[in-house]
């Protein structure tokens, strides 16, 4: 058995690869879990549309590729399409965590089913962040004002109506990214977002968000 556990990351977009180059994986690597980010792939470009279809060929792939790797996926409820498995079911929901549930169950298996010779069952792990990745940075109101040039007392507001990071809507004039972008105009998903990650840290992000955490947790305990 390896002393270190291999990952590959699928994601949607550049913000979330670089989050797991710049944080996730120098974070996991202490824990000797070795991150790769990957966009997931389309015809012509990389990141934003995501459909199953999309992502599960690139999943396959990868599954294929090495026997020893694992696969991860990394992204945005808010930007899925409805294609995808357990879609219609999660949004009859009104909690969050129920919805995240839903969504990685039948992501979970779905591939299984299309790949049931590759041991999909115990090498791919699917994490669905609710509602987006900005939804972290609301973990750290104080650092998330100072770095993005957003009001405090705005963000301690929004945090006070949701309760916590994760529950931030998937409206598509309220997600996370778009309730920044209205509040401070130097707000930018890749630039600053990812500064104001590396501020924050994933240490104060995964005690904000269960969800994130859950997902966290789940990579450090590979088997090695």
């Amino acid at each position: 058995m390896n002393e270190y556990a291999e990952v590959i990351v699928l994601s949607e977009g550049p913000t979330e690869q670089l989050f797991v180059k710049q944080l996730l994986a120098p974070y996991l690597a202490q824990k000797r879990v070795f991150l790769t980010p990957v966009i997931l792939e389309k015809p012509g470009e990389k990141g934003g549309d995501v459909k199953f279809a999309r992502a599960c060929n690139d999943i396959g792939k990868h599954l294929k590729q090495r026997r020893n790797t694992w696969i991860t996926l990394f992204v945005d409820y808010y930007g899925i399409d409805s294609d995808w498995p357990g879609y219609s079911e999660s949004k009859k929901q009104t909690e969050h965590t129920r919805k995240a549930q839903i969504m990685i169950q039948h992501t979970t298996e779905a591939i299984n089913a299309l790949f049931p010779d590759i041991n999909a069952a115990s090498r791919f792990i699917p994490y669905i962040s609710m509602y987006e990745i900005e939804a972290l940075y609301f973990s750290d109101p104080s650092c998330l004002a100072e770095k993005s040039g957003a009001p405090l007392k705005s963000i301690e507001q929004i945090l006070a109506e949701f309760g916590e990071p994760e529950k931030i809507n998937d409206h598509p004039t309220s997600a996370p990214s778009k309730r920044l972008e209205k509040l401070s105009n130097r707000f930018r998903k890749t630039t600053t977002g990812i500064a104001i990650a590396t501020a924050i840290g994933i240490p104060k992000m995964r005690e904000a968000c269960p969800l994130f955490n859950n997902w966290i947790t789940q990579l450090e305990n590979l088997p090695r």
